[in-house]
């Protein structure tokens, strides 16, 4: 069994939970997921079974979009609405849609993010949550995120000494949404949480097209996991693409060097470019040589049986 399961993650699990579970459920080791996902959130959650493990490196890297909520108000040791409360500041003046669409759209682009106490950035070998459960607050080196988009949804509710609204956002790799809605409440002017956060998207990947728990053990029950899973070339169709010929397939197959197609040669190193058999059958992932820019080499070989 092999290929990317797309699973709507069930809120009280966490990533690994998830992993652990799938494991018993398929009967195989070979398990992996493609972006962590806290808990609390719900939503998107691509795990790779078999030989897909291999690409989840390449699936954790795309883009992601969540819809959250935000209370405005009072703030919380987690920055989520699990923590304990830190500062409270009753809204005494109800905040307009106008002002929470123009710190939204202040926010969209490149900006500098500071990651939670509670989550698992390492600093000098330690996850920062490691430092938060034993009461120690250290200083975190901020990263750079993109925000590609970034829209109010729904009304925004001023009520009990509190706001609320809704959001939708469109992120790289690393932000932190929870993060993201203290950043919002700062730029308000009030101490503010992350209430509520669902993963609709990664890279390609749509919840609809995701699956409970409950209808993938429907699904083993009928002998159809199988049929559920998308295949690895399928998986990574986003990604620069080349169709080989059957005689370099069998050298592909073994973890030759390559000479670099002219369509590719601008491309960065370090940018994969997925090969194909004419049969559209995943063979392995290449990218352009660092030091003899004219030929590609294989980071990973995924299909190398005769």
């Amino acid at each position: 069994m092999e290929g990317v399961l797309l699973l709507n993650k069930p809120a009280g699990m966490t990533s690994h939970d998830c992993v652990a579970r799938m494991r018993r459920l398929a009967k195989t080791r070979k398990v992996g997921h493609t972006g962590t996902l806290d808990p609390d959130v719900t939503g998107v959650l691509p795990i790779c079974l078999g030989r897909a493990t291999k690409i989840v490196e390449y699936l954790t890297a795309a883009t992601k979009t969540y819809e959250a909520e935000v209370t405005i108000g009072f703030s919380t040791t987690t920055e989520d609405a699990s923590g304990e409360i830190v500062k409270r500041q009753s809204v005494q003046s109800p905040i307009s849609e106008e002002k929470v669409k123009h710190v939204l759209n202040s926010m969209v682009g490149t900006i500098e993010q500071v990651p939670p106490m509670y989550s698992a950035v390492k600093v000098n070998g330690k996850k920062l949550y490691e430092y938060a459960r034993a009461g120690i607050e250290i200083e975190r080196p901020a990263r750079t995120i993109t925000i590609n988009e970034l829209v109010l949804l729904g009304d925004v509710h001023n009520e009990d000494n509190l706001t609320k609204f809704q959001f939708r956002v469109t992120c790289s790799k690393g932000t932190y949404v929870r993060t993201l809605a203290v950043m919002i409440g700062e730029k308000l002017d009030y101490p503010a949480h992350m209430s509520h956060l669902i993963r609709t998207k990664s890279g390609n990947f749509k919840i609809e097209d995701c699956l409970t728990f409950e209808e993938i053990e429907n699904a083993i029950e009928n002998d159809e996991l199988q049929s559920k899973l998308l295949p690895i070339g399928e998986a990574l169709y986003d990604l620069p693409k080349l169709i080989i010929h059957d005689t370099l397939a069998e050298k592909v197959k073994n973890g030759a060097v390559l000479e670099l197609p002219s369509q590719f040669k601008d491309i960065e190193v370090g940018v994969p470019i997925v090969v194909y058999d004419h049969d559209d059958r995943c063979l392995a992932i290449y990218g352009k040589h660092p030091n003899k820019l004219n030929l590609m080499k294989p980071t990973k070989v995924l299909l190398n049986e005769a």
